[in-house]
């Protein structure tokens, strides 16, 4: 899409503001010509979307980006904050079991802000939102100090049971399926001033979710499921205490790609410790009845039991692990 389209007349098509533009104009631009999926019934343009709901029920979730807090765009392009920004809802969706449908997206940004950087921002959501079969159907622009992305994404349970977090039982298998550890080492790498290796930097711009494993899982007979946003220890645990069980890892399950090995060892720090602690990947994990085969590309890292003297939590190696065990909000801010 070109910012040229949008430029008044004498204006700078890569400095020309949203105050200059106007907040119908920009709409117009990052909704005109785009192709919307069948369950779309009326798209952005009205007071409100229409969406089809064959299933009888909508599966709903909300994910906020906050500059300076989730991205800097010194470290990532406006195109790639809105794939990152549609990548954490449409895991979520997928964590329930559900194929994603529609997104809706709220953005607020200083008036300031070059038109051309929303464009490719909408270009990054409509990319993302496109590569699941969902559709962008709608939202709201309006001013604020920096830029916040909110985004909803609505989906459809295709006829199964929502996969919640207090399905998991004592006796189940623990299973990952996804990338863990790239994002938290990408920042990690980020953090010191470089910018390579590149898989790992893009991999905290982009993440890479295994949307369609989300549905395979339900429909294997998962349990109990959700995504890896703040680090798998601490997403596990929201699953262990919901279930009312303990969550049993075994460190030696899990891999640690070479690449995370390589710069763990480059900057003094243990790549398991990202592998069980870094977030924003958003793989997936799940747990699965012991008579349940694993769908593809999902492997077994730990076990289900009953509590402990200690209550519900998680465990590496039978132990409580050392250290926080991912994200912590309003930690910082």
């Amino acid at each position: 899409m070109s910012p040229s389209a949008i430029t008044p007349e004498g204006g700078s098509e890569a400095s020309v503001s949203l105050r200059e533009v106007g907040e119908f104009r920009v709409i117009d631009r990052v909704t005109a010509g785009r192709v919307q999926p069948d369950s779309t019934l009326l798209g952005p343009g009205d007071d409100s979307a229409v969406v089809a709901t064959p299933d009888g029920r909508v599966v709903a979730c909300t994910d906020v980006l906050v500059e300076g807090v989730h991205f800097r765009l010194d470290w990532s392009s406006p195109e790639q904050v809105g794939r990152k920004a549609a990548a954490a809802n449409l895991a979520d969706l997928a964590a329930m079991g559900a194929v994603p449908t529609s997104l809706l997206v709220g953005l607020a940004c200083p008036s300031e802000t070059p038109a051309s950087r929303i464009e490719q921002l909408a270009d990054g959501l409509w990319a993302e939102a496109s590569a699941v079969g969902a559709g962008l159907v709608g939202g709201d622009l309006t001013s604020g100090p920096v830029i916040v992305v909110s985004v909803t994404a609505l989906g459809s349970l295709q006829g199964r049971s929502p996969v919640l977090r207090s399905g998991a039982r004592p006796g189940d298998r623990v299973a990952v399926c996804g990338r863990l550890g790239w994002s938290a080492a990408g920042l990690a790498v980020l953090g010191r001033g470089f910018r390579s290796p590149a898989a790992l930097v893009n991999a905290h711009r982009v993440p890479v979710p295994p949307y369609a494993a989300g549905p395979a899982a339900a429909a294997a007979g998962a349990t109990a499921m959700i995504d890896v946003s703040d680090g798998l220890l601490a997403d596990l645990a929201h699953v262990a205490h919901a279930s009312a069980v303990a969550v049993r890892l075994r460190s030696r399950a899990f891999t640690v790609p070479a690449k995370l090995a390589e710069i763990g060892s480059a900057l003094g720090l243990d790549p398991l410790r990202w592998v069980l602690t870094g977030g924003e990947d958003h793989a997936l994990v799940a747990t699965f009845p012991q008579d349940v085969a694993l769908p593809a590309d999902w492997a077994e890292v730990g076990t289900v039991e009953p509590p402990g003297e200690d209550g519900p939590g998680v465990t590496v190696d039978g132990r409580p692990y050392d250290g926080d065990a991912g994200w912590i909000h309003f930690a910082k801010y």
